[in-house]
């Protein structure tokens, strides 16, 4: 996918007049490194002084170091997965190597390589994420749980055939930040799990090429932070990894202004990118996950350092975690909500690894879990590294909920919770984070509802940024979710894959969680233009009943009204009655939809001319579902109601 002149009029058009001129400097910068290449100033007597404290190995659960060793194993065997797409050559990888379309990146100065062009250079994101490095991590993971020196050789052979390949600003990974951020996390972590390796030292402080590499990196970072309307999860991965090496990685002239500049930068960013409540701005959950990561890895790396961190730092990430335990479903699932591209700040775990339990056993053994909090069964080993270094929250009184909390007002985040672990999430927030809103969906009063972890109806998901524009079109538009469509369009309008130049405005009109049996919510947005489409919601605990009512205010308008199921999910639809039937735990489930009789209902599945009926349950992957579509008219006269009643297992 290559960008037309016509989008790069629209992103500028999203562009404040100092992120203008920041992006002018850069451009002038970039031209400027293009020849001019300085070499890394000589260091001596570097040592990493940033290890794990004794014992902290020896606490990993049995259960996890046997996941990990079973996934470095299969590394070991040249054997990994990426988006979908497996990969045999991990023996000696191509690092410039797309797997998927078998294309190679062209070499060059990094700035001129068109990354978003699929037929020049192939899918830049599975050539980027072996380049990430976590799969080095985990190898180095199992080496500090088995001492078998084996991976740590590996590990050494890969780092040594990385740097060679790409050197500083040559070709595609030295293009865009966040890459270069999360590569050096990782690398501050190999060290670390490399400790008692023999090689250590020679690999990383007393090898030029190394310096060299974390040298060029810190100084890249510096140089090109994202800017303005681009300063979402991308400029926390930037000054995560920036700090986490300034503060390891010690061994330079400029780290200490490298580590202040980028704490002051993550401090505030991280405040710019979560509200209040703790939720994440971007209303992309998996950008949720992603971010508390780089925060408590970035917290880690101060610790461990002995660097102060601002309190304000610790708050937000004590904020984001009571978030995330809040609105997980019983199965410790939260929403899908907006973009997912699969993306992890660290990974030192293997295959089966629960991320969001893992976070919040993370969150217990940092903050303290709170009475309300949902249990997490499973064992994990980033937890007790983390918590090793991390030092304990200091309890001084802050302010935390004493219940579980279910509207985040600022975020216009709703979940609605009912017996025999039905779920709803309601959708009545803004449309995305800063001007471009980059990871938002078209998903104004979108619900999404789960029974016992089961996505009943469900967000399809994302699928793909680059290379195949009908598909990202269709994963984040308005049919594309659980809400009504008017003539055709979408709420919000796109100027191309990661940039909205319209955005609906929606408000929540009601909230009623109080537990009487009854659990409500309203909200209603405008974009439709000339139009208002409000909608409420009501679960009734005693019938097992969700309740959908759908209101268009103007003119006659064409209505397509869309309910996606979930892949495990199986409708039988005759005119405006679906029989919906599932198993979950070898236990036949079902539920029943009844749908607004005044429109002409059409189940739809695996279509892709244009694509409908798709669930993506990861970047990469797709699979087909059942997608229910109602059509027929709005013109302000009546109400659309759709409802959802559950049935007892006897009535499966």
């Amino acid at each position: 996918m290559t960008m037309s002149a016509g989008w790069y009029l629209r992103r500028l058009s999203r562009m404040g007049s100092r992120e203008v001129a920041g992006r002018a400097g850069d451009a002038v910068r970039r031209r400027r490194w293009r020849s001019a290449r300085p070499d890394c100033p000589s260091v001596t007597g570097a040592r990493f002084t940033s290890v794990l404290p004794e014992g902290a190995i020896a606490s990993v659960p049995p259960d996890a170091v046997k996941r990990l060793v079973a996934e470095a194993d299969r590394l070991m065997y040249g054997h990994v997965e990426f988006f979908g797409v497996v990969r045999d050559d991990l023996d000696d990888p191509d690092w410039w190597r797309d797997p998927k379309t078998g294309r190679r990146a062209p070499w060059g100065y990094a700035f001129d390589v068109p990354y978003r062009n699929e037929d020049a250079v192939g899918d830049i994101k599975q050539i980027w994420e072996l380049s990430r490095h976590q799969y080095l991590t985990v190898l180095a993971a199992a080496y500090a749980v088995t001492g078998n020196e084996r991976y740590a050789e590996r590990v050494a052979d890969h780092l040594r055939s990385w740097w060679t390949a790409n050197p500083p600003l040559r070709g595609v990974h030295w293009i865009s930040g966040i890459e270069l951020g999360i590569r050096l996390l990782s690398w501050v972590w190999i060290r670390r799990l490399l400790d008692g390796w023999p090689g250590a030292a020679e690999l990383f402080e007393d090898n030029p090429v190394a310096l060299n590499q974390i040298w060029h990196h810190q100084r890249w970072l510096a140089a090109f932070p994202s800017r303005g309307s681009s300063a979402n999860n991308h400029v926390i991965a930037e000054t995560a990894g920036q700090f986490a090496a300034a503060c390891a990685f010690n061994w330079f002239p400029s780290s200490a202004r490298w580590r202040s500049g980028a704490l002051r930068s993550l401090e505030r960013q991280l405040r710019a990118n979560t509200f209040d409540s703790g939720l994440n701005r971007e209303l992309a959950t998996e950008y949720h996950g992603l971010v508390l990561e780089l925060g408590l890895a970035a917290v880690a790396e101060a610790d461990a350092a002995g660097v102060p961190v601002p309190e304000s730092l610790r708050l937000v990430l004590l904020r984001m975690t009571d978030a995330l335990a809040a609105v997980v479903d019983n199965r410790l699932r939260p929403p899908r909500q907006g973009d997912a591209d699969d993306g992890f700040g660290l990974v030192v775990d293997g295959a089966g690894t629960d991320r969001w339990g893992s976070l919040l056993a993370t969150g217990d053994a940092v903050f303290g879990r709170l009475d309300w909090w949902p249990t997490v069964t499973g064992t994990d080993v980033r937890t007790p590294l983390l918590a090793a270094l991390v030092r304990p929250y200091a309890k001084d009184g802050t302010a935390r909920p004493a219940t579980r909390p279910a509207h985040f007002a600022d975020a216009g985040l709703t979940v609605l919770r009912g017996p025999e672990e039905i779920w709803c999430r309601c959708d009545g927030g803004p449309h995305g984070f800063l001007s471009i809103a980059a990871h938002a969906h078209a998903d104004a009063l979108s619900v999404e509802v789960r029974h016992d972890g089961v996505d009943v109806l469900a967000d399809p998901g994302t699928y793909c940024y680059h290379g195949q524009p009908a598909w990202r079109q269709y994963f984040r538009s308005t049919l594309g979710h659980n809400t009504l469509q008017l003539d055709g369009g979408d709420q919000s309008v796109s100027g191309g894959p990661f940039l909205w130049t319209r955005h609906a405005r929606t408000r929540v009109l009601d909230v009623d969680n109080s537990g009487a049996g009854v659990a409500r919510w309203a909200a209603e947005h405008d974009g439709y233009q000339g139009s208002v489409h409000r909608r409420r919601v009501e679960l009734t605990a005693v019938s097992r009943e969700l309740r959908i009512v759908d209101e268009v205010q103007g003119p006659r308008r064409d209505v397509q009204l869309a309910f996606h199921l979930g892949p495990a999910v199986t409708a039988d639809l005759v005119g405006h009655r679906a029989v919906l039937t599932w198993t979950r735990d070898g236990e036949d489930r079902s539920a029943v939809l009844d749908l607004p009789a005044q429109l002409s209902w059409q189940a739809h599945r695996g279509e892709t001319d244009p694509p409908l009926g798709w669930y993506s349950a990861g970047f990469g992957r797709k699979e087909p579902t059942t997608t229910l579509i109602g059509t027929g008219f709005a013109d302000g006269a009546g109400a659309f109601t759709t409802v959802l009643g559950f049935r007892g297992q006897e009535g499966a």
